[in-house]
């Protein structure tokens, strides 16, 4: 057994014991980097481990004293050489971690390339070792890319040479079926730990105000500027305060905008805070915010639910495929008023409470990781059972 998996009772007399897999990952971010990929990944493996399977991952050395390998949780971290972050970096990277990814990979039963820098390591080693490839497309990154005339074939391409391809949301499944066309991608939602996301203590202090979490990095994408722009209507209806949890390039104009809308002192930017911190933060909360203009699935729109926290959300990508009015709202992006009524509406509903549980309900029933791992071990036996193929 791997150092940090569970031990497992055996099984009844008479049941068949199935054998335990050999996963090998690649992913070009990793814990202690914070993201929804990150978490995605990082929950799915230590899943696996801990129902017995070898599970490794080759990942980046992307935060300077980090070391080459450690043993996480069951899961065994190999990080490689990182230049940049950036495009360019991300290709550098995946380029560089092929001798390692090939090392790892010569007696896997299946490889798993986590989005697109990942693919060609996966690849490589599926030629030399004939072990099946099974590729999971994430992000905003794919879809952006997906409507440019360079990557349209290399995206192609990648998506018809997996033998098996998954995708974070219903519209990337639908957007990668269209580069490739005869080729079936399932859609399959991140998942959260439900053992760890979960109403806890809260761990911001009580306040006499509506408090809205915006579990959000500071990125364009990501909207966080019509929250601002939205703030003085709400205020207007609602006494609130929104705390912003998460950094990035834009904190600084997002600073100016809410002293020049004059509700800097409603606005908090807690800046980055570690994944572990997140259950006590989110549970300090009456509704989350994801104002995006562009999502895949969001891994923290799923965390916030989880925590009984109902949820607001735009109108785009796969966040209409979690979140409706039985759990929270949705309003059009980059439309600030709309943001304000829909949050107004919820705030002064008396229902807060109820659509928490059933927001806490549905990922346990839907979304759990334990659920998640369950189903990529189904598709790794599957192809696993079919041997190994000569590429």
């Amino acid at each position: 057994m791997l150092p940090g998996a569970r031990a497992t009772s055996p099984p009844p007399a008479g049941e068949q014991v199935r054998p335990r897999v050999k996963i090998l990952m690649h992913c070009v971010y990793f814990p202690p980097e914070v993201g929804g990929l990150e978490s995605h990944v990082y929950y799915l493996c230590r899943a696996l481990a801990a129902k017995g399977h070898a599970v490794e991952i080759v990942t980046s050395r992307s935060i300077p004293g980090l070391p080459t390998h450690e043993v996480m949780e069951g899961v065994a971290v190999w990080r490689t050489w990182f230049p940049v972050r950036n495009p360019s970096g991300w290709a550098l990277h995946a380029l560089g971690s092929i001798p390692r990814f090939l090392e790892r990979a010569r007696d896997a039963d299946v490889l798993h390339a986590q989005d697109i820098a990942s693919v060609p390591p996966a690849l490589v080693a599926r030629a030399r070792t004939g072990a099946p490839v099974v590729t999971t497309f994430h992000t905003s990154h794919f879809l952006k890319r997906a409507e440019q005339p360079l990557w349209k074939p290399i995206l192609g391409r990648f998506v018809r040479r997996s033998d098996y391809a998954l995708a974070a949301s219903a519209e990337i499944a639908l957007v990668a079926e269209g580069l490739a066309p005869g080729t079936r991608v399932e859609a399959l939602t991140n998942g959260v730990d439900t053992s760890l996301f979960r109403l806890v203590e809260p761990t911001l202090p009580s306040t006499d105000r509506w408090r809205l979490i915006v579990p959000r990095r500071l990125f364009p994408k990501n909207g966080v500027e019509y929250l601002v722009r939205g703030m003085p209507y709400i205020a207007a209806r609602a006494d609130v305060e929104a705390v912003l949890i998460g950094d990035g390039p834009e904190r600084e104009r997002l600073e100016a905008l809410a002293r020049e809308l004059g509700v800097a002192e409603r606005v908090t930017f807690l800046g980055k805070q570690p994944n572990a911190a997140m259950p006590g933060l989110l549970s300090s909360g009456d509704l989350a915010i994801f104002p995006s203009l562009m999502e895949a699935t969001s891994v923290a729109a799923l965390e916030a639910m989880a925590c009984e926290l109902p949820v607001a959300a735009s109108r785009v990508g796969g966040l209409p495929e979690i979140v409706d009015d039985g759990v929270g709202g949705l309003f059009e992006p980059a439309a600030p008023e709309r943001l304000a009524e829909t949050v107004v509406r919820l705030l002064v509903s008396g229902r807060l409470e109820e659509l928490g549980w059933e927001a806490r309900r549905r990922v346990v029933e839907r979304w759990s990781n334990d659920r998640l791992a369950e189903r990529h071990l189904e598709i790794y036996r599957a192809l696993a059972g079919r041997g190994r193929r000569a590429h």
